[in-house]
């Protein structure tokens, strides 16, 4: 059974359907898992073994849903399970457990899946790592001395190491996306407003949080944003719908291409040697597959684009601590919380509300100028991240310096991700190379506005010339 949880989630669904398993076998074959290697790597805070065991038994052969029967994981941050605890990454939310499905629960209930539990993430999400005091330390299955990346990092591992074939997550800066480069998996971020993130959270000030999935083939990403994708009354944001669903543009040509790549970063950061290479062997591969490619990138002010995104940032994390509050019933102190997120909040108190709404405004013109880019490309390819995994604790900050040091030094790791969420644009993470260590490398490519499409298509050319579904890290069921 153990060879069942290796296939897709779309596969292990044909298998329920047609009677060549159970989904109580697989839902079994899962919980064994996570017993066996979840002790060395930390990826779930809750496990939901009696629930899911009784969901299983619910689906039963013949059943048309698409991801009927399948185990999966919901990240611990933004989406409610009904009955299932939610910590938000936080020990100010211990003992906290919502009585309804938050929309992406919902929708993946409606298709059939089954949720094994609940997966760790950093406290509110905030670091690109998943070291929370409040759940303990996640590892990566490919090296147990590296982060899974943030901030779902839980998920990441969880998918990677074989203990479910789809894991939720959400992209607020790179959530998914440095995950996926991490762990070796298939990232998509989509598009603003693509996903509901009805009723419990918001979209915020700028609506740089969007919901996702991680997996390990295009398809499985493409079917769960089939399923996700849809708006709900109240929403904030609205994007057109796809032209057809997204399943068939991961099995469809994505045409002639044009592209633009950039191998350095956008700020004084040093990129890996072997992430250099992998970009540029992308490069040269979407050329002999009929693309038309040249280096160049859209041009950004990095100080001040840093300036007023971290800006938003720390107000954001202000008024995550207040929304805490109003979720358990009585104002979160700023004791209860770790120290990175203490300091942002007490910076965050410190900010004008004219500050604030300048630095909205500002991050919404550097959006126009940025998609503009895209009038004369169709995609720009860039490294995911400057360097492979990274030690657990390298983003710690020294006894003498200043949490927040944390956050900071940080950029130098993620400079490629975080904006995307502020143009809203969709942005996927490939697993297309590793680095002489053996750790995954992933390429990161950037449609225009609502193209969720077009990245699907290209993602899936590119899976069918340079197969990584097959790929086993170290720690696996």
């Amino acid at each position: 059974m153990t060879d069942a949880l290796w296939q897709s989630a779309s596969e292990q669904a044909r298998m329920v359907r047609e009677g060549e398993v159970s989904s109580r076998e697989l839902v079994e074959a899962s919980l064994d898992a996570i017993e066996r290697v979840d002790g060395e790597l930390n990826a779930w805070v809750h496990v939901a073994r009696d629930e899911a065991l009784a969901a299983a038994d619910q689906v039963k052969e013949g059943d048309e849903r698409p991801l009927a029967g399948v185990p999966i994981a919901i990240k611990d941050l933004q989406v409610p399970v009904a009955g299932m605890p939610m910590t938000f990454g936080s020990a100010a939310m211990r003992g906290y457990v919502p009585d309804e499905d938050g929309n992406v629960a919902r929708r993946l209930k409606r298709a059939g899946a089954i949720v094994v539990g609940k997966t760790n993430t950093p406290e509110l999400g905030i670091p690109p790592v998943t070291e929370p005091h409040a759940n303990g330390v996640t590892r990566n299955p490919w090296d147990t001395g590296r982060t899974p990346g943030g901030s779902s990092g839980g998920s990441a591992a969880a998918v990677a190491s074989g203990t479910v074939a789809f894991a939720h997550g959400n992209d607020g800066g790179g959530s998914i996306r440095i995950p996926a480069a991490c762990c070796g998996l298939v990232g998509l971020k989509p598009s603003r407003g693509r996903v509901s993130m009805q009723p419990l959270w918001t979209e915020g000030g700028l609506g740089l949080s969007v919901e996702g999935c991680l997996t390990r083939t295009v398809f499985d990403t493409a079917l769960g944003l089939d399923i996700l994708a849809g708006y709900e009354p109240g929403d904030a944001f609205v994007v057109p719908p796809p032209s057809a669903p997204f399943t068939e543009a991961a099995t469809r040509e994505p045409g002639r291409l044009r592209f633009a790549f950039a191998s350095e970063a956008p700020i004084d950061a040093e990129v890996d040697a072997d992430v250099q290479a992998t970009v540029r062997e992308a490069a040269e591969l979407l050329e002999s597959l009929g693309h038309s490619v040249e280096e160049n990138a859209p041009e950004i002010d990095a100080d001040a684009y840093s300036e007023n995104f971290i800006r938003v940032w720390i107000a954001g994390t202000g008024g995550d601590i207040h929304e805490l509050g109003l979720i358990r019933g009585k104002p979160v102190e700023l004791n209860e919380v770790e120290p990175l997120t203490r300091q942002m909040a007490e910076v965050a108190n410190g900010i004008s509300a004219s500050d604030y709404l300048s630095s909205l405004d500002y991050l919404r013109r550097v959006t126009r100028e940025v998609v503009g880019f895209w009038s004369s490309y169709d995609v720009v390819m860039t490294p995911t991240l400057t360097r492979p995994a990274i030690a657990i604790g390298e983003l710690d900050p020294a006894a003498d310096e200043e949490p927040i040091t944390q956050l900071m030094n940080s950029a130098d790791w993620v400079p490629f991700t975080p904006i995307w969420n502020v143009t809203g644009q969709p942005a996927i993470s490939l697993p297309l190379g590793q680095s002489g260590a053996g750790l995954p490398i992933g390429v990161q490519f950037v449609g225009a506005p609502a193209a969720e499409e077009t990245l699907i298509s290209l993602a899936a050319q590119l899976e069918q010339e340079r197969p990584w579904a097959a790929r086993r890290p170290g720690v696996a069921a």
